[in-house]
């Protein structure tokens, strides 16, 4: 496979899986913003949003004040910020079209349908009370297009490409919700277990579509620092979670191995990180530092997507 294809396939996944992300958070901030009993002033979960996505230096150089309207027209609609709900759908797209015939009809159908329908919405009828339903759209079609990809889509190289494009952003992004507030996820916590605590808790539960699978995971306890970080962390059944990710990124690696007859650097660097998650205990973690592990999980992940950029001469 050229290398250009093979980038292709994998961004299409990975701009995708970062709406979606960017998405879930501006679900979250809005919800929580909504009950939030700190006054109208309040901007705390819209920084959450822009800081757990990545957002927050760029909307700083452009925009003066944090206010939902600013913060919910920068991560959706700014045509100036790569990593807007707009630009990734856009992105995608292009990413899709440039190997077309490397896709199934049904996975184009996904790319192309939301990018026309998203591009005909006018920000200015994206109202605060319109928001809600507007994200569960755009959730929606990112479930498409992942539908598609695992139903249609024949199982070689591209495949490989495109499941670890979606799986390096998603532990990305798991990786940056969980050290934007690691604070509140240290075990101190869990003898204070106030109601603002609580309410970070299931935000990060919910801005990584986990809280009603942490009950099922935890029948008996309640929300607790240390078992939300074991679970986003080392709990393969979680899909979001770290150990997931690499679960998955390792079987993709491994079929690529296997598919072209060598081990690359990437594939190895792969296997590292998912044998380290696999062995680590959440108290190691704790006791090595939670934001020093999640500092180094984030290089890691970056290390193997650049690897994996050079092993296969990505354009």
């Amino acid at each position: 496979m050229l290398g250009r294809t093979a980038s292709s396939l994998f961004w299409m996944s990975r701009y995708q899986e970062r709406a979606q992300n960017n998405t879930k958070l501006l679900e979250v901030a809005y919800r929580n913003s909504m009950v939030s009993h700190n006054g109208n002033g309040d901007v705390s979960n819209w920084t959450f949003a822009l800081a757990s996505s990545g957002n927050a230096h760029g909307f700083g150089l452009k925009v003066e004040e944090i206010t939902p309207k600013a913060v919910i027209n920068y991560m959706i609609f700014d045509k100036d910020n790569p990593s807007s709900v707009r630009m990734c759908l856009e992105n995608a797209r292009n990413n899709g079209r440039s190997v077309r015939t490397g896709i199934t009809a049904e996975l184009w159908e996904a790319l192309n349908t939301t990018y026309i329908e998203f591009s005909d919405v006018n920000p200015q009828s994206i109202t605060q009370d319109k928001l809600p339903d507007f994200l569960a759209w755009i959730s929606q079609r990112s479930h498409l297009f992942r539908g598609a990809l695992l139903n249609t889509i024949l199982r070689d190289d591209g495949y490989f490409f495109s499941q670890m494009g979606n799986f390096v952003e998603r532990a990305d992004n798991t990786a940056r919700i969980l050290n934007t507030q690691y604070w509140v996820l240290l075990p101190d916590n869990d003898v204070i277990g106030d109601g603002n605590e609580r309410m970070q808790w299931s935000g990060i539960l919910r801005a990584l579509s986990g809280l009603r699978s942490y009950r099922f995971a935890y029948p008996d306890a309640k929300l607790k620092a240390f078992n939300i970080s074991e679970f986003l962390i080392l709990r393969k059944e979680m899909p979001r979670s770290l150990a997931h990710c690499y679960d998955w990124i390792v079987d993709s690696a491994d079929d690529l191995a296997q598919f072209y007859g060598n081990d690359d650097p990437s594939i190895k660097l792969a296997r590292e990180i998912e044998q380290d998650l696999r062995t680590l205990k959440m108290q190691q973690i704790y006791d090595r530092g939670l934001h020093d592990f999640l500092n180094d999980f984030i290089s890691r992940n970056n290390a193997f997507a650049l690897q994996l950029s050079e092993d296969y001469n990505f354009a």
